[in-house]
């Protein structure tokens, strides 16, 4: 046991946060440390340092998509450009450097390079002295996350140890456990049960769409695309916090007739994505690392519409080679492309099958139990 776990994380995009905070709640259950804490570090910098990380993030993936695939692929050499981006960061996270030192943790855990790299650099001036652990969250590895002092990485699948392992980082300070998510992921609820619970049909197949905690994305324009379907479908539309969205929503499915082939069912910003996930056959949207992963804990077949350029393009290519996934680049032809994945029954239940083996449901969980075995005696 520790007496002090810190998990440090950084608000750009939800994913960093939310695998923090499944990692902070594997530790309570395990009973991990004495004292649990999480911290954004974006809140321990300067405020246009942390609108540039936060705020312009969100910005560049609503409006400018393409502008962040390519500071994506331009930041991504390895070992290049690392004292620059150092001197850059530690200009700017000073207080983040300044807590670090009065807290003192016996551990510390990253979801972000940010922190990661801040710590490594501590380590390297021996102002730290505790193990660092560095957990990957998406399924492929940016040169942002490689890090020169550090105990061990985690990382969602074998071809990212491997790719870790040819830039330099010893087999034996990797291991694949999947990307951490809420352990909550990982109870199995009965689906029919569920969709009574939402009151949906219980024998009619399901798919999930999700806007996301701020309610971004296409989702109206999907929903009127499913609208051609030629199978019976029942859509659950997560529109997160934007209540415009799902007013519109609401709209929409409160017009389709009763004989409809699909129906929609709108929801906004809940807590329960366990349990909608549980009720569904489908997730389509976008692959991010954490949704990505909380979808395969709940055994769900992708469908991949328009991935952000960059780290989803690159999670969209390794669950296409996986088989867990089908990709739409035309919305017209979304009906169409999903109406010939359930036509063809042995194919849907080869790609749920796939499901099953990508899954890593105990991720949180195994992320910190490899943690406590590195602690020093």
């Amino acid at each position: 046991m520790f007496n002090k776990l810190l998990i440090l994380s950084a608000s750009a995009g939800a994913g960093h946060i939310r695998a923090a905070q499944a990692i902070e709640k594997a530790a309570t259950q395990l009973n991990a440390a004495k004292e649990v804490i999480h911290i954004d570090t974006l809140e321990y910098t300067n405020k246009v340092f942390r609108n540039l990380y936060s705020k312009a993030y969100i910005e560049m993936v609503n409006k400018t998509p393409d502008l962040l695939g390519w500071i994506y692929d331009k930041l991504d050499t390895p070992w290049e450009k690392e004292r620059r981006r150092l001197m850059v960061d530690k200009l700017n996270t000073r207080p983040f450097v300044k807590f670090i030192k009065k807290y003192q943790p016996d551990a510390i855990i990253c979801t972000h390079f940010l922190p990661a790299e801040i710590v490594s650099w501590m380590k390297a001036k021996e102002k730290l002295t505790c193990p660092q652990g560095i957990v990957i969250t998406d399924f492929d590895v940016h040169a942002l996350w490689l890090c020169h002092n550090y105990e061990h990485y985690f990382v969602a699948i074998d071809e990212a140890s491997v790719h870790l392992n040819k830039l330099g980082i010893w087999p034996d300070k990797i291991s694949i456990t999947g990307i951490p998510i809420d352990p909550v992921f990982s109870e199995q609820k009965d689906k029919q049960a569920m969709r009574l619970k939402y009151g949906l049909d219980p024998n009619k197949t399901t798919i999930l769409i999700s806007a996301g905690g701020f309610g971004v994305g296409p989702v109206e324009l999907l929903l009127k695309a499913l609208l051609h379907s030629k199978n019976p479908l029942q859509i659950i539309a997560i529109c997160g916090k934007s209540a415009e969205l799902k007013q519109r929503v609401d709209t929409l499915a409160a017009t389709l007739a009763n004989n409809s082939l699909v129906t929609i069912k709108p929801i906004g910003y809940t807590k329960d994505m366990d349990e909608y996930m549980s009720a569904s056959d489908i997730l389509l949207g976008k692959p991010g690392g954490l949704t990505t992963s909380e979808a395969l804990a709940k055994g769900l077949v992708f469908v991949i519409f328009n991935p952000i350029p960059g780290q989803e393009e690159r999670n969209s290519d390794h669950l296409l080679e996986q088989g867990v996934a089908i990709r739409c680049n035309n919305l017209p032809t979304l009906a169409y492309k999903i109406d010939s994945l359930l036509d063809n029954k042995e194919r849907f239940t080869n790609m749920q099958n796939n499901v099953k083996k990508l899954a890593r449901p105990q991720a949180a969980i195994d992320v910190v139990k490899k943690m406590l075995s590195l602690q020093k005696i």
